[in-house]
């Protein structure tokens, strides 16, 4: 069972209304709809009566909001609780979540490019992948989020309530380990891919149908979606891997991987929640322009 199943029982309790609790709680109608059916599956009773308009709740679902309510109470409170004796007892904080491959590429020259304009900075840091991030933020537990934006895929946040900087340049290319790869009979490549579904995945598929591309095949998929595994097998010469910019500057300046594609130009992207809000956090944002920075070319 999972907290954000019972949020949105509560939430569906308030609104009666599956598309309005799911604009809510910024998933899409179908997914909500399931994760409310797994409650239901997990406590072993239907919650609501879904035969009439707006919906009503069961007896069952009448006894069961009143525990709901109280146990998201006692768990904000906990966490209210554990974080302010957190930040009582630490330097002025931020609170992060960012894509794996951005938290070991980006996010420390950054945390220390902040540091120089704004002083002393603790940090907390969530990396993860990008459904999970946009959660963090979502839900409030995170101040600041940062993630890939390429026009093709759009990110579903509401402008007023995250807004977002641009704070730095990347690109996205195919690498392969230098002098370590023969294109088979046909002249392709062997191709290293991400996890169907993954962000870093879906611009990658964006990238291979760019004119210059190379031809593939797929010989290995990586189920995490990390990108830092793939340049791993893409180092030890198993295949072709399109990874950021950022990610491979040090092993392309080394020579042990060699770019065989266009680069593909992408955003970094700096988000924040408008609902969290002191003034240390308003100090770090306004600094965050004037620190951005281009990682587009991995030299």
């Amino acid at each position: 069972m999972e907290l954000k199943w019972v949020e949105d029982f509560i939430s569906l309790a308030e609104t009666r209304s599956f598309s309005r609790s799911a604009e809510l709680r910024h998933v899409t109608q179908s997914a909500f709809s399931r994760r409310i059916r797994s409650l239901e599956v997990w406590l072993g009773t239907v919650l609501l009566d879904r035969s009439t308009y707006p919906i009503t709740l069961t007896a069952d679902g009448r006894h069961f909001l009143e525990t709901a309510e109280e146990v998201v109470r006692l768990l904000t409170l906990s966490r209210a609780d554990f974080r302010s004796r957190s930040e009582a007892s630490s330097l002025p904080h931020v609170t992060i979540t960012a894509l794996h491959s951005l938290c070991l590429s980006v996010l420390p020259g950054w945390l220390g490019r902040i540091r120089e304009v704004v002083g002393p900075l603790g940090s907390r840091v969530l990396p993860e992948n990008f459904n999970i991030c946009i959660q963090a933020l979502v839900e409030g537990g995170y101040d600041l989020l940062f993630t890939y934006h390429h026009p093709a895929i759009s990110i579903s946040l509401d402008p007023e309530r995250h807004p977002f900087q641009v704070i730095g340049q990347d690109s996205l290319a195919a690498f392969a380990a230098t002098g370590l790869l023969t294109p088979d009979a046909r002249g392709r490549l062997p191709l290293l891919q991400y996890s169907r579904g993954s962000f870093l995945g879906r611009l990658a598929t964006i990238a291979q149908a760019q004119p210059g591309a190379p031809e593939t095949y797929p010989v290995h998929t990586n189920e995490n979606s990390m990108a830092e595994a793939l340049r791993t097998m893409a180092l030890g010469g198993h295949g072709v891997a399109w990874l950021p910019a950022s990610l491979v500057a040090r092993e392309v300046a080394a020579g042990t991987l060699t770019a065989v594609s266009p680069a593909m130009p992408m955003e970094i992207r700096l988000y924040r929640s408008a609902e969290r809000t002191r003034p240390f956090l308003d100090q770090v944002w306004n600094a965050a322009a004037s620190v951005s920075q281009n990682y587009s070319h991995a030299e």
